[in-house]
């Protein structure tokens, strides 16, 4: 059987801007082994598979994999796949409101001009132990002097967040993705005051180039 498959652009209205998604539309069917095997043909850091819901108060359902394995939830591809679905007909039971089911359960989004949910809650948060900072900043190829802070900030993909010090410092980590085995980590320093953006902001996983949003 043929299924529809999209690239979606989020974060952006202007094509090959964005941080893309692959959707597969109509995956009812599909084995784990066949997703994960088309997620990594993708090769892309998410791919979903949209699926009928099996909850009553759930337009859709929705399976996230990585080029690694599943995740229950994650934010760009929640986004990106909710587009997907509208743009393929797909109409939410309440008018402006669409409800994703996934891993993470139950997930509400607003639909007005731009697409936006509620993120489901963390999983797990709090400070990150020394161990854990220690593999960070090897990761990072810093120092853990500077590291100003951080903490677990999990709703389903595993980030661990990292204040740095300002926006340059951010803009300066030059990673190795491979040491960084289950960690996914964030970034984020400020800008100067009276500056175009307020923060500086990058996400860093194995496997996949950085994300850098403003």
């Amino acid at each position: 059987m043929a299924r529809r498959f999209s690239q979606v652009d989020v974060f952006s209205d202007r094509p090959l801007l964005g941080n893309p998604v692959a959707v597969v539309h109509d995956a009812d069917g599909l084995t784990d082994e066949q997703m994960a095997a088309f997620a990594r043909w993708t090769n892309l850091s998410e791919t979903t598979f949209l699926l009928a819901p099996t909850d009553p108060a759930a337009d859709y359902r929705l399976r996230i994999f990585t080029t690694s394995g599943e995740l229950p939830f994650a934010g760009h591809p929640t986004l990106g796949s909710a587009h997907a679905w509208l743009a393929a007909g797909g109409v939410p039971k309440d008018d402006g409101r669409l409800v994703q089911e996934c891993g993470a359960g139950l997930v509400a989004l607003r639909q007005s001009e731009r697409i936006a949910f509620a993120a489901p809650p963390l999983v797990r948060s709090g400070p990150v132990a020394d161990a854990d900072l220690d593999r960070v900043a090897r990761a990072l190829r810093i120092g853990r002097d500077d590291i100003v802070d951080a903490a677990w900030t999990d709703n389903g993909p595993g980030w661990v967040s990292v204040l740095m010090r300002d926006a340059d410092a951010v803009l300066a980590v030059e990673p190795d993705l491979m040491a960084f085995g289950d960690l996914d980590i964030g970034l984020v320093g400020s800008h100067p005051p009276g500056s175009e953006a307020t923060v500086e902001v990058r996400a860093l996983c194995l496997g996949t180039a950085s994300s850098r949003t403003r």
